[in-house]
């Protein structure tokens, strides 16, 4: 039973990033991964997967009072596999078979046989993208960027 020790064995904000960027994957890495693999897990559904609503809360001016911003479509799902690990998977958006790779693949990484596969193939290219992302957000933002001086008179 060492992948039960593992699960104990690995830290929340280790697995708090899995699934953040497990969400961020495409659905055609998630399956082109899926279908690479040497032997298919059996995956046994525990939740879903189903679509809902999440609220998502704004601030104003960034340290003001909460509120309310709208909703958002999120799909979720929760497996367990045959060697008895279970995995969440939570994306953004209508999309069930991407909710339910995401669980089967937050699961195999906590198998320290699939951890480094699950890492190559999946973690680190959409890691990738989000930093890709942030710059060239960062660099958008810095281009509207203007610079106010006040010139001053030689006259006092």
């Amino acid at each position: 039973m060492e992948a039960r020790e593992e699960i104990a064995a690995s830290p929340a904000p280790e697995r708090k990033r899995v699934v953040d960027l497990l969400a961020r994957a495409t659905t055609e890495d998630l399956t082109r991964v899926w279908n690479s693999l040497d032997t298919v897990p059996e995956v046994q559904m525990l939740r879903g997967p189903e679509i809902g609503l999440v609220m998502v809360r704004g601030r104003i001016g960034g340290g003001g009072a909460p509120f309310n911003l709208g909703e958002a479509t999120v799909s979720r799902a929760t497996v367990r596999l045959d060697s008895g690990l279970v995995g969440h998977g939570h994306v953004l958006g209508a999309d069930l078979k991407r909710a339910r790779l995401a669980a089967i693949f937050a699961a195999l990484w906590q198998d320290p046989a699939h951890r480094a596969l699950v890492e190559r193939e999946l973690l680190e290219p959409a890691d990738a993208r989000r930093t890709a992302e942030a710059r060239r957000k960062a660099q958008e933002t810095a281009a509207t960027r203007v610079d106010f001086f006040t010139m001053v008179r030689g006259e006092d």
